[in-house]
């Protein structure tokens, strides 16, 4: 019977990699906002929340960010890109990893945002995740109801003139739709303020959009998992 069960084993464990490990066009977007007087042990508490995922050999890529421009000053977004489907359901040790998070993390920030986002390729020029730079602007449009389908055309007729890395994402779950986000990663502050002219969204979309947001945020390697050789903090 134990030689039966090491058997079963032995054959999900292959499926479980590749359902963690599967790419697809999915993002999982998070916010944090750390208390009052708390920062400190706030990025304390979430290093070693991600030493939990790196010893439990979490196969997912984790940015983290700390808001540096905008009305969110400070907060902290984090996120993990390029999911499919599957992956999003396959997550390392769920149970243990809220668990650590509670332990780690909870006491010293207020959870305020966390939505699933899809990839749009055909609007945008990059890939589904985004280099790992040391600044990110951070674009969010929050559109009228049923102007999607406008807002996604203008931005197809657009696409042609986009300069550098700029990716598109239309929000699936996690807030009031219709919502887009855009990312373009710059690698100083120089570059942003050189690229501020092109922050202006495709022509004719104003009549089609609520309320548009635009945050510069920094990266946080030390807060970062899986990123290959990001700049230094």
């Amino acid at each position: 019977m134990q030689l039966r069960w090491l058997g079963i084993v032995g054959a999900l464990l292959p499926a479980l990699a590749a359902a963690q490990t599967g790419r697809g066009p999915y993002a999982r977007i998070a916010v944090l906002r750390p208390h009052a007087g708390r920062t400190v042990d706030f990025e304390a508490g979430y290093i070693r929340h991600l030493e939990w995922h790196r010893q439990a050999r979490d196969p997912w890529a984790w940015y983290g960010w700390t808001v540096w421009a905008g009305e969110r000053q400070r907060w902290f977004v984090y996120a993990t890109f390029g999911r499919s489907a599957a992956s999003l359901d396959s997550a390392v040790a769920p149970a243990e990893d809220e668990r650590d998070n509670v332990l780690n993390v909870v006491p010293h920030a207020e959870f305020v945002g966390n939505a699933l986002y899809e990839f749009l390729p055909a609007l945008s020029r990059g890939t589904a995740e985004p280099q790992p730079t040391a600044r990110l602007e951070l674009t969010t449009v929050e559109l009228l109801p049923g102007a999607a389908r406008a807002f996604e055309a203008a931005l197809d007729a657009a696409r042609p003139a986009l300069r550098g890395e700029t990716l598109w994402y239309r929000m699936v779950a996690g807030g009031a739709t219709p919502r887009y986000v855009r990312l373009r990663p710059r690698p100083t502050l120089a570059a942003v303020a050189d690229g501020w002219g092109e922050q202006a969204l495709a022509d004719g979309v104003s009549p089609l959009v609520a309320r548009t947001t635009v945050e510069i945020l920094t990266l946080r390697p030390t807060m970062s998992l899986g990123l290959g050789s990001p700049p230094r903090e």
